[in-house]
């Protein structure tokens, strides 16, 4: 590698890093929409646990990526809104999501399985246990 690209490198990778954390990139498009509160994050991004964000929030709070706003109410309410610095990605994800249209497959989402209600459901409640492995007797 060439020196006088080490510096571009750098902060490239920096970058990439920060945003190639699980869960980052959809924060920040979130918050780009506006500021949010913690319990709403976790209800719109769904499948994230309350552990993940909380450390995900206070990385990017640390790059100086978002802020986090306190009321001091009451009730006390904090919500989380991008910086300056922040802000500054809408021009990444606007062309993420460009080339995210004409480039990226979707799967299709399987659909949930519909399970029996009434009479059916006991029946196959009742195949599931004649299915079970037979209990072992104790002998003396």
């Amino acid at each position: 590698m060439h020196d006088d690209l080490r510096p571009l490198c750098e902060r490239f990778l920096t970058a990439a890093e920060l945003l190639g954390r699980r869960w980052t990139g959809i924060i920040l498009r979130i918050l780009l929409d506006g500021p949010c509160r913690f319990g709403e994050l976790t209800e719109r991004i769904g499948g994230i646990s309350e552990r993940v964000l909380s450390e995900r929030l206070k990385e990017l709070e640390a790059e100086g990526v978002i802020e986090r706003h306190v009321d001091p109410g009451p009730p006390i309410r904090s919500e989380y809104r991008l910086t300056q610095k922040g802000q500054a990605f809408w021009k990444v994800f606007h062309e993420l999501g460009q080339w995210a249209e004409q480039w990226a497959d979707v799967k299709p989402t399987p659909k949930p399985e519909v399970k029996p209600a009434g009479r059916d459901a006991k029946k196959g409640a009742d195949a599931k246990s004649a299915r079970a492995a037979p209990r072992k007797r104790k002998t003396a």
